[in-house]
């Protein structure tokens, strides 16, 4: 989306809100290029935001407050996830126990799985364990925990304890933001805690992020890059977004 001119205070305040919602985070520099105003401008957009509850001011930018409901996650830049879900597709295995988070990203890896041989799927999602139901070969199993019911995740002691309970040949999360230093972030520590206890016992992490959370940071940190064994977005391996993340993943 790119707009030009001057905009009404309340107009652009809207667009800042509604880019926040879809993206869970927003640049200065690039608010301010969009929306033709400057940097200044968008620094006092951001302090009214915060002041209002729905934005908390980070360096460069704001990130969303709260985790954004599941089914607006869903619909939110859909057409990257799918790309991303298609790149996936093959590194599933037939036999194993694999694990997957609630992301809606990984939903859509999960809608497009058509069978296996002997796969065992944990999740943390119920959207995605009704997905994986009656699939032949595959055996959905549902973490414990309680529902965060604006996020359709099972989070909590429970949850966390349950995602420890098989050990995953290969783990797959998304995250609400990905930054080149401080790694995959979540808007809330109980997700960031689950996906922690997948991540220690799991054979290998992969991690499907569409571009737009690149380069952002939320509230809590999740896993380590270390523990990270390859990176997909929908983007080219060979995209310039992706160059600082080179040296630390392998991309796909």
């Amino acid at each position: 989306m790119s707009l030009s001119g001057n905009l009404a205070t309340e107009h652009r305040l809207r667009w800042i809100r509604d880019h926040l919602d879809e993206a869970g985070q927003i640049r200065i520099s690039a608010a301010a290029t969009t929306l033709d105003v400057s940097e200044m401008t968008i620094r006092r957009d951001l302090q009214e935001l915060e002041a209002l509850g729905v934005a908390r001011r980070v360096r460069g930018g704001a990130v969303a407050v709260g985790p954004l409901a599941f089914a607006d996650r869903h619909r939110s830049r859909a057409r990257a996830k799918a790309k991303i879900a298609a790149k996936l597709l093959d590194t599933i295995p037939h036999t194993s126990a694999i694990g997957f988070d609630a992301s809606s990203t990984v939903l859509r890896l999960a809608n497009a799985i058509e069978s296996g041989r002997d796969l065992v799927v944990l999740t943390n999602g119920w959207e995605t364990f009704q997905a994986l139901q009656a699939k032949p070969g595959v055996t959905a199993v549902l973490s414990g925990g309680q529902l965060d019911d604006r996020t359709g995740s099972l989070v909590g002691p429970v949850a966390s304890k349950s995602a420890g309970s098989l050990l995953l040949s290969r783990l797959y999360i998304s995250a609400a933001a990905v930054h080149p230093d401080l790694g995959p972030s979540e808007p809330a520590m109980e997700e960031a805690d689950v996906k922690r206890s997948f991540a220690a016992v799991a054979g290998e992490v992969i991690l499907a992020a569409d571009s737009s959370k690149l380069g952002g940071r939320s509230v809590a940190r999740s896993i380590e890059w270390q523990d990270v064994a390859l990176l997909v977005t929908e983007l080219d391996p060979g995209d310039a977004k992706l160059a600082e993340y080179r040296d630390l993943v392998e991309i796909r």
